[in-house]
C-alpha cells in the first residue's frame, strides 16, 4: 500500500497539474491556463499554514523526484450545528486525481484515508464530496453514499 503524506508548499504546482488532469477527465478539456498561476500561490499560502481549513494529501510519483502520483483535497466549513452534526463543521473533499498512467495502484485511496483520518481528528463528522462516474467505487467502498439533497449554485 502506497503511504499518502501532507502536501506543503512546494507541491503547489503539482497539485495544479493533477487539478487539470481531474477537471479535463470530467467535461471537456478547456486551453485555459490562466487559473493555473493563481491557484498555484494559493494553495502555497493555504499549504504553508498548519491552521489552514484546506489540506491536500499526496502520494509521490515514483521514480520522478518532484511528481505527485494522486492526491486528494479537503477543506473544513464551519455552519450552525443542528441533529447529527451539533458542532456544525462540514467536510468537502474535492480535487482527487491520479496521474492517469499511474493509476490502479491504490494511490488515491491512499490518500484519501489519509484525509479521512485528518477530518476524524478533528471530530469532522459529515463529508461532502461529487463523485465522478469512475471516482464512485472509491467512495462508495470509503462508506460514502449518495444522497437526496437537491444543490442550487449562484455563480456571479
Amino acid at each position: 500500500m502506497s503511504q499518502a503524506r501532507r502536501a506543503v508548499p512546494a507541491d503547489a504546482e503539482e497539485l495544479v497539474r493533477l487539478r487539470k488532469v481531474m477537471l479535463d477527465s470530467v467535461r471537456r478539456p478547456d486551453p485555459d491556463t490562466g487559473w493555473q498561476a493563481p491557484t498555484a500561490e494559493t494553495l502555497r499560502k493555504r499549504l504553508a499554514d498548519p491552521e489552514s481549513a484546506l489540506i491536500a494529501f499526496v502520494v509521490d510519483a515514483p521514480g520522478r523526484p518532484g511528481g505527485l502520483a494522486a492526491c486528494a483535497t479537503g477543506t473544513i466549513e464551519y455552519r450552525l450545528g443542528g441533529p447529527g452534526n451539533p458542532t456544525g463543521a462540514f467536510g468537502y473533499v474535492f480535487n482527487v486525481a491520479t496521474d492517469p498512467g499511474l493509476r490502479r495502484r491504490g494511490y488515491s485511496r491512499a490518500c484519501m484515508e489519509a484525509l479521512l483520518g485528518w477530518y476524524r481528528e478533528r471530530g469532522v463528522r459529515k463529508i461532502d464530496l461529487h463523485a465522478s462516474q469512475e471516482g464512485e467505487p472509491l467512495y462508495a467502498s470509503l462508506g460514502f453514499v449518495r444522497t437526496p439533497d437537491p444543490s442550487m449554485r449562484l455563480t456571479f
